[in-house]
């Protein structure tokens, strides 16, 4: 079984007075406080979903496992 690829997310902003969606793409992410961080599996919709919030959160890590 192949080994997959991950990345590391953490919230550095905070989500009050944005918009409903990108407060709903955080919690999606598994990120609702600040300086939190989630190891997720780099695909093109979690991507996606950094790309749409750039300016929330930050990629720590990119740990190629393969």
């Amino acid at each position: 079984m192949a080994a997959k690829n991950t990345i590391t997310v953490e919230q550095y902003r905070s989500a009050i007075r944005r918009p409903e969606i990108q407060t709903k793409t955080l919690i999606g992410l598994g990120l609702n406080k600040l300086h939190r961080r989630r190891v997720l599996e780099d695909t093109p919709a979690v991507r996606g979903m950094i790309n749409s919030i750039p300016h929330l959160v930050r990629i720590v890590d990119e740990a190629d496992k393969a």
